[in-house]
């Protein structure tokens, strides 16, 4: 794979192809011109850009809500997970380089972040917001951390007003041990009790909380 591969993806060019070419560059591959403080520029760029989606996307959040979204989205196996997809594992340079096989993890991570800084540096915070936002977007939007947040809202908000826990009951489990479904009920005094579905108990816990702290919003 060439690194004109991952301008494609990336939709864009870079006219100083040194900087790109450092951002893949391992320091067991060479110990003075690595990618290490592009990593360092790239992580901080990516965490500004994410904090302020975040902030235009749930305005009304706790910023406590908003940390825990910031870790689920800014982390190293996000950053993994977009550097697999960019195919970083087959140009980042290593001192083990032929076999691409075993990039270590945290390498591909860290190439990332310091592709995330070279865009920074060569095209400036627009283009890199517009590139992060556009690499991380499945995640913003579907982030299982919306669904826990979910249920930690609406205890917060039981503990807040009524000094009790919510209350999750199992209804019914069913569907084979490969695939099962469940459905659980949740209730706090005072609101009728809601219903949640789900793949897993936790999923399902999450789902009926989100109807539920969705019917108190609206009340």
């Amino acid at each position: 794979m060439k690194i004109d591969e991952i301008e494609k993806t990336l939709k864009i060019k870079f006219k100083n192809r040194g900087l790109l070419l450092q951002s893949l560059t391992h320091k067991s591959y060479d110990k003075y011109l690595n990618n290490e403080k592009l990593e360092f520029l790239g992580d901080r760029v990516l965490g500004f850009v994410i904090a302020k989606r975040l902030l235009e996307l749930y305005p009304e959040e706790k910023e406590g809500i908003l940390d825990k979204k910031l870790a689920s989205l800014v982390n190293k196996k996000k950053c993994y997970d977009v550097g697999k997809f960019l195919q970083l594992n087959k140009v980042i340079k290593t001192n083990n380089s032929v076999n691409t096989n075993n990039i270590e993890n945290k390498i591909i991570s860290d190439a990332c972040e310091a592709i995330i800084g070279a865009i920074f540096l060569e095209h400036g915070i627009n283009v890199a917001e517009k590139t992060i936002l556009n690499l991380w977007s499945k995640d913003l939007n579907n982030s299982v951390e919306t669904q826990i947040d979910a249920k930690t809202r609406l205890q917060e908000y039981s503990l807040k007003e009524f000094k009790v826990l919510p209350v999750y009951k199992l209804i019914e489990s069913k569907g084979p041990n490969h695939k099962p479904t469940f459905k659980i009920q949740v209730k706090i005094k005072n609101t009728k009790a809601e219903l949640g579905h789900g793949s897993s108990k936790k999923i399902a816990e999450q789902n009926a909380a989100k109807k539920l702290i969705d019917k108190i919003d609206n009340l």
